[in-house]
């Protein structure tokens, strides 16, 4: 995620934390020192927020731990403001590996919640249910607080919380995962929309809170149909087959006379048949801007590029794109190049098999109907 800063690495991944998260410290701050409380007053207070941040990194690793049991691995963990993020490499395809993955971050939390329970009473300074305050009390009595809090509302079912991946998955045991997907996106608008009603009238943050669960919600039933269109394709069903491939003694105005007549954008760059580079549209018009169009394609060109094969599902190739940020991609069979994949021609393919399926669906419903 941009702007974030390294903070460690536990369990093999690497913890960010984004610059906003700062913000909320200095917030704290200020607000503790300006309403005449001491410094170490504010300290403390920024301690037990770090404190709860700490949980909130726990109830991530609790993901990334128990996805790793599915050989899924976490790319990496990022703690902002309004909570953690755990960069799953995938999400389980089997229902209940996802439901085990969903529930193992709350799961955490139940833990670190019973243990506090347990210290405070064996110290007998465990208040009882109506006598906890997040505002008054021990900092441990809230920490306890806090994380029953976290655990209710990361069960909520609506997506992106916890519960609408539970939901989901359960869901998913019985009817397809885009219609499952579906379902529980639907029930998580809902309660955004009750979010929201009620937050206008009473609490102003839920509102922030609708808008973060509605959003959510589309998301992932959008990722879910992409995944659904994508899944079992290979990627020679989807690759772009008229391309150009230019040379490394080729000036840059050759590209720039292909990408104005609207046939390619990025091109691969051979020798011998053999893809020694990939010359991408970002870098031909920096290169254009700094050194002109007599440049050379071999001083501009990425050499340090991934590369596909045709028989390789359209999926995997998409999440590889994602991750490197590599807008295109040259495809090799048996070590010949045969095809460029695009994230826009893949966007495109996307698109057209999305309305064929829809036409299809609605060609069945007529054939019922004229029966």
């Amino acid at each position: 995620m941009k702007w974030s800063w390294k903070i460690g690495r536990i369990a093999g991944i690497d913890v960010f934390v984004h610059w906003t998260f700062l913000l909320l410290v200095g917030w704290i701050l200020v607000a503790r020192i300006g309403s005449g409380e001491t410094a170490a007053s504010a300290l403390k207070a920024v301690a037990f927020l770090l404190a709860i941040f700490a949980c909130v990194l726990l109830h991530e690793l609790g993901h990334a731990l128990m996805a790793r049991r599915y050989r899924i691995t976490t790319r990496d963990i990022t703690l902002l403001p309004i909570g953690g993020v755990a960069r799953l490499e995938r999400m389980p395809d089997a229902p209940l590996q996802e439901l085990a993955v969903a529930l193992a971050g709350p799961a955490v939390n139940v833990v670190i919640a019973a243990t506090l329970a347990a210290g405070l009473a064996l110290s007998n300074q465990l208040a009882s249910v109506h006598e906890l305050d997040l505002r008054d009390g021990s900092p441990v009595n809230q920490l306890l607080t806090i994380n029953v809090i976290l655990v209710i509302f990361n069960l909520l079912p609506a997506f992106p919380m916890d519960g609408g991946r539970v939901l989901r998955a359960i869901l998913a045991t019985r009817l397809e995962y885009v219609r499952a997907t579906q379902i529980a996106a639907t029930i998580g608008q809902g309660m955004a929309v009750i979010f929201g009603v009620f937050g206008f009238f009473y609490q102003p943050l839920l509102m922030f809170i609708a808008l973060f669960v509605y959003l959510g919600a589309q998301a992932e039933a959008h990722h879910a149909e992409v995944r659904s269109l994508m899944r079992g394709v290979p990627v020679r069903e989807a690759m772009v087959t008229r391309f150009k491939a230019l040379a490394e003694s080729d000036q840059l105005s050759t590209a720039v006379t292909e990408v104005l007549s609207g046939q390619q954008q990025d091109f691969p760059v051979t020798d011998d048949d053999r893809v020694v580079g990939l010359l991408l549209r970002a870098d031909l018009v920096k290169a254009l801007a700094e050194t002109g169009p007599a440049t050379l394609v071999g001083r501009v060109m990425k050499r340090e590029l991934s590369m596909a094969s045709d028989a390789e599902m359209l999926e995997g190739i998409f999440d590889r794109m994602r991750q490197t940020a590599q807008a295109a991609m040259p495809v090799q069979r048996q070590g010949k190049l045969v095809g460029m994949i695009t994230l826009e021609n893949v966007g495109e393919w996307m698109m057209i098999n999305n309305a064929l399926r829809r036409s299809h669906s609605r060609g069945s419903i007529e054939d019922i109907f004229r029966g």
